[in-house]
C-alpha cells in the first residue's frame, strides 16, 4: 500500500500564492486575436487560447445577455446562434468562432433594443418566464427551433427545446410562446 505524503499548512498553496497565480499575465504565445461579428457589429478580442465563446462574450465584449450556467453544456442558458445554428457557447473556443456571424440574446431586438423580436413578446404574452435566468437561452433556442421548422407540434417543440433546462418549470408556457410565435411567422 503506498503511503501518501500529508498535506500540512507548509504544503498548501497560501491565497495570496493562489491570487498571484491566476493573475499572472497569459504568456503571449497562448493568446489570439478573434475577429467575429456579433449582433451586426464587427468585433475584435485579443484572448487566452482557452477562452470559451461565452466568456468572450460576457467577460470581453460585455454582453451579459447569455447566461453561464452548468458550464458543461448540459443546461442551454449560454445558448446563442453561430452562422445561425443554435450553440452551446460554453462548449466552443472563442478562437473557433473566428470570423463567424455571432447573435445573442442582446441582438434579436429590433432598432437597438426598441423592438422586441415576436419570441421575446410572446414569452412576455405566455408567462414563458418565471427567475428569467434560463430565458435568454430558450429564447435563442426557439428562435432556432422555429427558423429550423421544428413546429409541427407542441411534442415536436418540446423535443426540439429538450436541451434547455428550465429549474422553474415554465416549460408550458415556454411552449406555448414558441407555438404561437411560429403561427404568426
Amino acid at each position: 500500500m503506498a503511503v501518501l505524503p500529508l498535506l500540512t499548512s507548509d504544503r498548501l498553496p497560501t491565497a495570496a500564492a493562489a491570487a498571484a497565480a491566476a493573475s499572472a499575465p497569459t504568456p503571449a504565445d497562448q493568446l489570439s486575436t478573434v475577429r467575429l461579428t456579433v449582433n451586426g457589429e464587427q468585433r475584435t478580442a485579443e484572448v487566452d487560447n482557452r477562452t470559451s465563446l461565452l466568456d468572450l462574450l460576457r467577460e470581453h465584449l460585455d454582453l451579459p445577455g447569455t447566461k453561464k450556467g452548468c458550464d458543461q453544456g448540459a443546461c442551454g442558458a449560454c445558448k446563442v446562434l453561430v452562422d445561425d445554428r443554435r450553440l452551446n457557447s460554453c462548449l466552443i473556443l472563442a478562437v473557433m468562432a473566428q470570423d463567424a456571424h455571432v447573435t445573442t440574446i442582446e441582438g434579436l431586438a429590433r432598432g437597438r433594443g426598441e423592438q422586441l423580436h415576436p419570441l421575446q413578446k410572446a414569452f412576455i404574452d405566455h408567462d414563458g418566464l418565471q427567475c428569467g435566468y434560463c430565458t435568454p437561452g430558450q429564447v435563442m433556442s426557439g428562435v432556432a427551433c422555429i427558423t429550423e421548422g421544428h413546429t409541427g407540434s407542441r411534442a415536436e417543440i418540446r423535443e426540439w427545446m429538450s436541451g434547455n433546462l428550465c429549474r422553474c418549470g415554465a416549460y408550458t408556457n415556454i411552449v406555448s410562446a414558441i407555438e404561437q410565435t411560429a403561427k404568426e411567422a
